[in-house]
């Protein structure tokens, strides 16, 4: 199945809650400050320039209309017009950097553009790509200014995702209309999670398929790729503590290095999950005495005795092991579907969890206690290495002796499950969520049960972070407590598409979630608008 912090002020003209911008334009004057803006005559272009590809010279000759907004995916936020000609790329053009730390997102750029990379300079030149770091703002980390002004271009950010950001929308700006509008665009997410989970455990995908979803993740701002790759159908990454659990067709751990260091230079973080203590039915056929057994000796598929010590060492060895393969802040420890708790009285189908529950907890504890009290102890393994745990949401319980550690995220993602609790329930509780609405967000290869497969339509028109379950939103007041939201990919009938056909099938999906996560006010553009820019600027 599947950190910025935004300083918000209002802003009252657009009446959506933006955080401090990165600001400086650039040159140093305030946007829309020039003469151009205040509808004198600006610098123009000639058309010889323009004829060859380059930049145009500045001729005081020409007067140009007022700008118009850049049309990206997501849509930038803000954009004061001015008046001129805009920037395009020339061969001539160079890519310049303030701080050696932006050297990746420059040569990034420099190369998609077909522009030469200069480092660090100090001076101007017409026709500049300029990225700047405005360190220290107490803007949001991912927000960013563009200023096109006067035959250049600067992006200025308080840290490198910021930068990056900007130098998405100046890419998309240019493959999807040839030329950045004049003007200066001021962005941020309204979510600070957006991401894509795949099911690597089920379907197998390989190392380059999933490093072009890197890039296609990266192109539209997303910041998060996860990877379920442990279940009862396979484990699909190499280990070194126990070997003896992986399939046969898995990443080895360079692969996954290679991936993880592609996802870091696109300012993504891989967040690794290890479902327990259902879903391990990989590690438990190599391991047959931590099977959960019913009353009468019955296997229970996929279901690990958390009441053998065993159990704990053996999740506890891969959750510290592949730490170190993992570096984001981000940790998703799944809980879900446990299947001890999915019968009506688990105390007596499972009387061995029940004791153990008791000898731990006391004489009132349960099942669903010792349930919850695993999830700690893992949680506690993660946190011990700095990661922020998460869960899905049926792995938290109304009630009970033993409460959730207040840290652990919770993934929303159904309300179908036995004794289902409503999203405002955990809301109220003070949780942070993140948003995997299986109604919306749920991509199964297959469509059992009653999932169809989520079109983009649908999200775009429909979807907001705020819908967590079913097609209603919860209260606008736990909208800060909504981190953001995850579209997931699942392999429950793996054979049912390709990967190419997965590659096909999610693309449109991806691009409305992230407008949504992005942006979560109504779009601007229609569906057939939006479609038609997708197919411009992919």
């Amino acid at each position: 199945m599947i950190v910025a912090v935004a300083a918000g002020v209002l802003v009252a003209a657009s009446g959506v809650g933006l955080g401090l911008w990165a600001s400086s334009d650039g040159d140093g004057s305030p946007a829309g400050s020039t003469a151009a803006s205040a509808g004198q005559t600006p610098g123009g272009r000639d058309e010889e320039g323009a004829a060859q590809g380059k930049s145009p010279s500045p001729s005081p000759s020409r007067t140009y209309p007022l700008s118009e907004a850049p049309r990206t995916i997501p849509s930038v936020r803000d954009h004061t017009p001015e008046r001129g000609p805009g920037w395009r790329p020339a061969k001539d053009h160079r890519v310049v950097v303030t701080d050696p730390a932006l050297a990746d997102e420059g040569r990034l750029i420099a190369g998609e553009l077909g522009l030469a990379y200069a480092g660090e300079k100090g001076d101007r030149r017409d026709g500049d790509l300029r990225l700047e770091l405005n360190r220290g703002s107490g803007a949001n980390p991912e927000s960013y200014t563009m200023t096109v002004r006067g035959g250049r271009v600067t992006v200025t950010a308080p840290a490198e995702a910021g930068v990056f950001y900007g130098t998405r929308t100046l890419k998309q700006e240019i493959k999807g209309a040839g030329t950045a509008p004049e003007g200066v665009v001021r962005d941020e997410p309204a979510k600070q999670r957006r991401g894509l989970m795949l099911d690597t455990a089920r379907k197998f995908y390989t190392a380059g398929w999933i490093e072009d979803r890197i890039r296609e993740l990266g192109d539209l701002k997303y910041n998060e790729i996860g990877l379920h790759f442990s279940d009862d159908q396979g484990f699909r990454i190499a280990s070194d503590s126990h070997p003896e659990i992986v399939s046969e067709q898995h990443l080895t751990k360079a692969q996954v290095k290679k991936i993880v260091d592609l996802a870091e230079s696109r300012h993504i973080t891989v967040v690794p999950e290890i479902d327990s203590p259902g879903h391990l039915g990989a590690v438990i056929a190599a391991h047959p005495d931590l099977q959960l057994r019913n009353a009468g000796g019955g296997a229970v598929r996929g279901a690990i005795d958390i009441s053998e010590p065993g159990a704990a060492k053996i999740v506890d060895d891969l959750l510290n092991e592949y730490a170190g393969l993992f570096p984001g802040g981000q940790w998703h420890l799944g809980a879900d579907e446990y299947q001890a708790l999915v019968v009506s009285d688990p105390e007596a189908s499972f009387p061995g969890l029940a004791a153990a529950a008791r000898d731990k907890y006391g004489p009132d504890a349960t099942v669903e206690d010792l349930t919850t009290g695993w999830l700690n102890d893992r949680a506690a393994t993660v946190r011990a290495h700095d990661r922020t745990p998460r869960a899905w949401n049926d792995g938290f319980f109304r009630g009970g002796s033993v409460p959730a550690a207040k840290d652990v995220q919770v993934a929303y993602w159904t309300g179908k499950e036995i004794g289902a609790r409503p999203p405002v329930e955990y809301l109220s509780e003070g949780r942070k969520v993140i948003n995997y609405n299986d109604e919306f967000l749920y991509y199964v290869l297959g469509e059992p049960l009653t999932f169809v497969y989520p079109t983009g339509e649908r999200i775009y028109e429909q979807w907001t972070p705020l819908v967590l379950r079913g097609t209603t939103p919860v209260p606008d007041r736990y909208d800060a407590q909504i981190l953001g939201g995850s579209f997931a990919v699942w392999g429950d009938i793996p054979r049912a598409q390709t990967q190419d056909q997965v590659a096909a099938g999610i693309r449109l999906p991806l691009a409305a979630t992230v407008q949504k996560l992005w942006d979560p006010d109504r779009p601007e553009l229609s569906w057939a608008q939006f479609k038609a820019l997708a197919d411009k600027v992919d």
